[in-house]
């Protein structure tokens, strides 16, 4: 389990993560061991005060001090007024905000840079394909070194995403694929190949004109027939590259389905491999959440109910029931009632406790103090009652809780569980 150290204390035989984007540092990963002087005075002047590393995985032991610095701690003055439980209780609102506020915008940087990564890669995978190959791998790589690191991790719905759609959706799509992926216990190989082909499942709709790149229900079918065509225009993309045959499988059949009305070519069963099957299931999650029109957006907890109710003949039904478990019935971006008459949104799932997630609170009282961040693991008797639609927000209450037009979600990595509940 990673423990947080100050970056005075780093010493070379530590196994280190860096909470920063991968083009934020000179290292080729996120999460290394150190091996030199060097290394660690790069890492002081990347100006972070502290940094997270894994002992277990570390050559030496924690330096004296490291985890005692509470006990070490002077007591606090006599003379210094206690402040009320009124006043503690306020403080410790804030403090759970600027944590949030700041959890969020760093998953925010490093999910525009990544998209970012992504635009390169589509507009690469023509023009110069060994290159695309190059940067998905290391694009996927830098993903699970993040992934990977943690024990457990949140998922967090972010602000409206930045860049170009067809970027934002695909990093989306791998984003959720791979976490559902590291939940099923892929090893790290697969994982990356599912990265990979989630990545570039839809690379072949920049082969399309523009105005047939999103699918809609007006489509005549000639232009239903050219939008399909995308899967053929992606695989002979990626195989351009020469990605591995999982890749190459993952884009030929994400459109595939299990009672074989899919398509391009109609398989079915067992002839749609495992990640093709996981790249499937979290496009279409994405698409219902995310469509071409977004009158017709479903929450995400109305997507997750459809795929459960409507999809188990096309999807896999297992790996249905895994994304619930992942995102918790009541997914990052729901807006939501609780049990105690607040409405809320829900900003992130940890995935170790999908039941019980962080949400943005407003109890109505008409005063931005009363908007707090609320880890419902912390509150045994507060749960969700119900979801809602964002159209059915009061006007205060939709001015502070901002729900989501759009649902971009990504991770970081949970800090350990604290068994003390709330006050």
């Amino acid at each position: 389990m990673s423990e947080s150290i100050p970056v005075s204390d780093l010493r070379v035989g530590m196994f280190i993560h860096l909470d920063l984007g991968w083009m934020a540092h000179p290292f080729p990963l996120s999460s290394f061991r150190i091996v030199s002087a060097d290394q660690i005075d790069t890492v002081r002047g990347l100006g972070l005060a502290r940094v997270r590393w894994d002992p277990a995985r570390s050559e030496v032991a924690a330096p004296a001090g490291v985890g005692l610095l509470e006990a070490e701690s002077p007591p606090p003055a006599t003379e210094a007024p206690a402040l009320s439980a009124a006043a503690q209780a306020q403080a410790a609102r804030q403090r759970a905000m600027e944590a949030q506020e700041q959890a969020t915008e760093l998953c925010e940087r490093q999910f525009a840079e990544a998209a970012r990564d992504v635009r390169r890669i589509h507009d690469q995978a023509q023009a110069d394909p060994a290159a695309a190959l190059a940067d998905v791998n290391r694009l996927t790589g830098a993903l699970l070194d993040k992934m990977l690191v943690a024990d457990s991790l949140n998922v967090r719905v972010l602000t409206e995403p930045a860049g170009e759609r067809a970027a934002t959706h695909a990093l989306n799509v791998a984003t959720v694929a791979m976490l559902l992926g590291r939940q099923q216990q892929l090893v790290r190989a697969d994982l990356g190949d599912l990265g990979a082909g989630a990545l570039l499942h839809d690379v072949g709709k920049q082969m399309l004109p523009d105005r047939l790149r999103l699918r809609r229900d007006d489509f005549s079918a000639s232009e239903l027939a050219a939008y399909r065509q995308h899967v053929v225009h992606g695989v002979a993309l990626v195989h351009g590259m020469g990605v591995a045959q999982p890749v190459l499988l993952a884009v030929a059949q994400h459109h595939e389905h299990l009672d074989g009305s899919g398509f391009p070519q109609g398989v079915a069963g067992d002839k749609i491999t495992p990640l093709a099957r996981l790249v499937g299931l979290v496009n279409a999650f994405d698409n219902l959440c995310n469509p071409a029109e977004a009158a017709k957006a479903l929450t995400p907890h109305e997507a997750l109910s459809r795929l459960y109710a409507q999809g188990r003949g096309k999807y896999d039904p297992t790996l249905i029931s895994a994304l619930i478990r992942l995102l918790g019935i009541y997914p990052p971006g729901s807006v939501v009632e609780l049990s105690d008459s607040r409405l809320a949104l829900v900003t992130s799932v940890n995935d170790a406790r999908p039941l019980k997630p962080c949400v943005l609170a407003y109890d109505g009282k008409a005063s931005s103090q009363k908007l707090s961040h609320l880890d419902l693991a912390d509150y045994p008797d507060l749960g969700v009652r119900r979801s809602l639609r964002p159209d059915q927000l009061p006007a205060m209450a939709a001015s502070y809780l901002r729900p989501r037009r759009r649902l971009t979600y990504f991770f970081d990595a949970a800090p350990p569980n604290d068994d003390e509940p709330a006050a």
